[in-house]
């Protein structure tokens, strides 16, 4: 997704945005109209991921191998409580291209485990820029209505801030699979979802440096659902997760290869043209053409 860059210009500058959309199974994509989506998946590629055998298919440890690019036996990150977990030696990519590249980031989230209010973490621990929105209630209208303002705040920051990396979480899907099940409420979820991502990319192209620049967008989910609702064992439901991607040096067509969440870290490093700095190197591989 990119503009074309502007007379006299240097090189376009280049931005990211990882949207992750909890819990949201494959085949729903294929029942409910998710035309925003499908607009990121025409212009590169949507592409099924299975989640590894040693990794429990909860969010705690799916999120953590997103947004550290290494597997569970690094991270440690086995449950949603991240008791024991070793995110200081691996740290998130929002909080890495912060602390180590000077990176502006951002992150909003609404999901305790991933961001708090007072001090970041346990997983995204320094991001630079963040938005923390915690549902008031556990039930599927407080879950929208934080997604709704978290959604509110992203187009806010990405219409008028430059984040260079940015993260936006969207959880009212995994809630509404966890309350009711993957039934029709669930669907109406991801379609909502589906808006707001919407939204996000519209705050893209909206922004007045959008010729200037080119962003690759990343959508991911972190795992799916039993039909029933609710997720943690290894049918195909719920060890069947999705990237999708597009941006100015991602293919038309999924990778040959087969996806990994540590894949996701990875591509965002080199959609930026960054390297790492610390010793903690990821296991990701990128999936740009160059």
């Amino acid at each position: 997704m990119s503009g074309p860059s502007a007379p006299g210009s240097s090189m376009p500058r280049r931005r990211v945005l990882v949207v992750g959309i909890d819990g949201v199974t494959l085949d729903t994509l294929a029942a409910v109209p998710t035309p925003h989506l499908d607009s990121v998946a025409e212009e590169g590629f949507l592409a099924p991921v299975t989640i590894d055998p040693g990794t429990p298919t909860m969010s705690g440890p799916c999120w953590a191998t997103i947004v550290t690019g290494v597997g569970i036996d690094k991270h440690a990150v086995w449950s949603n409580d991240f008791s024991g977990n070793r995110l200081q030696l691996f740290p998130d990519f929002a909080s890495r291209l912060h602390s180590e590249n000077g990176v502006h980031t951002y992150v909003a989230a609404g999901w305790q485990p991933l961001l708090t209010v007072a001090n970041g973490g346990p997983l995204f621990r320094t991001p630079g820029r963040s938005t923390f929105i915690g549902a008031p209630a556990e039930t599927v209208e407080a879950w929208d209505a934080t997604d709704e303002a978290i959604t509110r705040d992203a187009v806010r920051v990405l219409s008028e801030d430059d984040p260079e990396a940015s993260f936006v979480y969207l959880g009212s899907v995994d809630e509404t699979g966890h309350l009711l099940g993957c039934g029709e409420r669930y669907e109406e979820a991801v379609v909502r979802a589906d808006e707001r991502l919407g939204r996000l990319l519209s705050a893209l192209r909206a922004r007045s440096s959008y010729a200037e620049e080119e962003w690759t967008v990343i959508v991911v989910t972190d795992h799916g659902h039993r039909p029933e609702g609710g997720h943690g064992g290894r049918s195909e439901r719920e060890s069947t997760a999705w990237i999708a991607s597009c941006g100015p040096d991602i293919a038309s067509a999924p990778p040959e290869r087969t996806l990994r969440h540590e894949d996701v870290a990875a591509q965002v490093y080199a959609s930026l043209g960054r390297t790492i700095d610390s010793h903690a190197t990821v296991d990701g591989r990128a999936w740009s053409k160059s």
